[in-house]
Formats: structure tokens, sequence, C-alpha cells
């Protein structure tokens, strides 16, 4: 049984001739799917009997299962979600002031290995598939309603959850490609961030692809202390090659590039951190998020101080580096990516423990 979710456009068209259907029966179907968020194929009513008995035949609709749900006192709501194959992960609604971002997850675990990175501790898993990344959608828009909310508040997508996005090439650009279909999803792509640690040749294709806008997760602003922070990035695109990448980077005339900077108390958020950061993007078309550190059980670094991360703010500032200090939601269910999982993996751990003995 193939899971219908997980066809694009052009595959549902193929599944429905097959069935003898003419080619606009694909983009019904492919309405119920995502604008409808139908779950069962004999709801699909301006389909005809005979044709939703075919499909219930050959296919199936099935969506990531919610396995937790936490809700922090900020409104931000963290989903762990269980795969077809059991496989856990992490999608995250986070409230703006006007909607909801939604975080995303696009691998189950992280190959990078980032020292301060609690997904990047666990190792890559396997990659998610189109339908699984595209899934954490249906999910969300079906926990606002259920909570009744509306769906359509969910604005911004931001591809900043477990994984590397551009090391998952193939089943990302279906996803961002689906997500702009106007009978679908209908995201525009200045409302998509893909977030990055830095592959070369996944930059070049989701550049020119324009389905999305690009955030860059520098954190360290030389070769030898990314090397530290971030060794598997660090390794597999140095920094003046990263850098070269991100200058061929297509922008628009005002365009700029985001850059991620995480701040590790001591580690990297000293006054002459803020010197070579400059040195570094001065001369480019780049805005810096500075991003405080979320400690977590068992981290190697510490949260910085305030004092340091607004002076590291206002150094750039004076020469001339556009920076925001992003505002931490969701520090009550430890909202940073792969916390959740890792803390329902101790439980499940210590349960298991238990009943053992």
């Amino acid at each position: 049984m193939v899971n219908l979710i997980e066809l694009t456009l052009a595959e549902l068209g193929a599944l429905l001739a097959d069935l003898g259907q003419p080619a606009y029966r694909a983009e019904q179907l492919w309405q119920w799917l995502w604008q409808k968020r139908c779950r069962d194929v004999a709801e699909m009513t301006n389909l005809s009997k005979e044709l939703r008995t075919a499909l219930a035949t050959r296919a199936t609709i099935s969506w990531p299962e919610v396995a937790e749900v936490q809700v922090s006192a900020d409104t931000t709501v963290k989903l762990l979600l269980r795969l077809h194959d059991g496989a856990l992960v992490e999608t995250v609604l986070i409230p703006e002031r006007t909607h909801l971002t939604q975080c995303l997850s696009s691998q189950v675990g992280c190959p990078m290995a980032c020292t301060f990175c609690s997904t990047g501790q666990m190792g890559l898993v396997r990659n998610m598939t189109a339908g699984e990344i595209l899934g954490q959608i249906l999910v969300a828009q079906h926990y606002l309603a259920e909570q009744g909310q509306d769906p359509d508040q969910l604005k911004n997508l931001v591809f900043m959850g477990m994984g590397e996005p551009l090391l998952n090439l193939d089943e990302l650009m279906k996803s961002l490609t689906a997500l702009g279909h106007d009978k679908g999803l209908n995201f525009s792509p200045r409302r998509i961030t893909v977030s990055t640690c830095g592959v070369p040749k996944g930059l070049e294709v989701l550049g020119d692809s324009g389905l999305a806008m690009l955030a860059v997760s520098l954190h360290a602003p030389t070769q030898e202390l990314r090397a530290r922070l971030m060794p598997r990035a660090a390794a597999l695109a140095p920094l003046d090659e990263l850098m070269a990448a991100l200058d061929r980077y297509p922008l628009r005339p005002r365009q700029r590039i985001t850059y991620e900077y995480i701040m590790l108390r001591g580690v990297n958020d000293q006054p002459e951190h803020a010197r070579q950061l400059v040195r570094l993007l001065g001369q480019r078309k780049a805005k810096v998020n500075l991003i405080a550190f979320n400690a977590s059980p068992g981290a190697l670094y510490d949260s910085p101080e305030r004092m340091d991360i607004l002076a590291f703010e206002k150094m750039l500032h004076v020469k001339g580096l556009t920076a925001t200090i992003r505002g931490s939601k969701g520090q009550d269910i430890a909202a940073a990516c792969g916390q959740l999982k890792a803390e329902h993996d101790r439980r499940t751990t210590r349960c298991d423990k238990d009943n053992a003995q």
C-alpha cells in the first residue's frame, strides 16, 4: 500500500492514470490531502465511489503519530512525533505577535555532531521522507484545529529542527516543491527558511530553486573555533570554502543571508569573537541572529551572561553589521532541538530498568 502523502502531484497523476482517471483528478486528490487534511479516501466526496473503492485497495493516508505534547507558559508547543517505523522526531509551534511559526525536522537524529546540540549527540538514524517532513505540518494544523485555533495562523516554516536539511537534499526539495503549490499547502518561499551548517552542493541546488530563504548555522567566527564546536560541519566545508559558496548564493537586490550564532558562555561570546565576526561578515550581505544557548542536563556549555550578549550585539552594530537577539521561547519545556526526544528516551530507559527489577 502506498502512502498518498508520500507522492508528488505528478506521481498522484500517474497512479490515477493507471486507474483510468483523467489528469484533473490528481489536483482534486491533492487538495483533499493538503488543503482539507483528509485522512480517509472514503471522505473524498467529489471522487466517484468506484474511484474511492479502487484507491482504498491501492493506497492509504498515514500521518506521523503524536507521541507527546508539551505546552510552555509562553504557549510554545512541542510535539514529539512517532513515524511509521517507531522513530521519534520533534516539531515545535512558536507563537509570534500575529502568527505561528513551525520548526520542522528533516532527519531522525543528525550526523553533524555539533557539540552544543542535543540532536547532534544522538547521531543519524535515517533521513525523513518528504511525506514525513510535510506530515509534520498536517499534524500541527490538526492540533491547532483541535485546540479551537485557526490552522491558517501557521504562516512561517523554518527547517531548524532535527537534522541537516541539505544532507537530505532530494526529500527536502520534494517537500519545498509541494509546499509552494497553490492547490496544496500554498506557502510562499519568503515564509520558508532552510537552516544549514553549510553543504556547498546543497547550497547551489537550494539557491537555484528559489523555493526558500536561507539561514546559515555559523556559531563561530574562525575555522579553528568552528572546528571545536562543529567538527563535522567544519570538515565538510572549511570556513573559507563555505563563505565562497555563500558569496555565490543568488540573492535579490536587498536580500541578505541570515547567520545564526549560538552564544556559549566564555567560548564564543567575548569582544574578540565579535571583532572576528565583523571581519568575516562586515563586507557581506549579512545579518546576524544572536541566540543565547539554552543549557540542558549534561550540556558541555553554559548560557551566556546577558551583559555579554548586549555588549556583543552593540559591537556588531557599531561596526555596521545588522544583528538581532532572538528571544528564547519554550525554555520551560526544553524546546531546543532534540531535548524532548532526549528526555523521552531517558524516561523510557528508566522505566525499562524499573520493570526489569
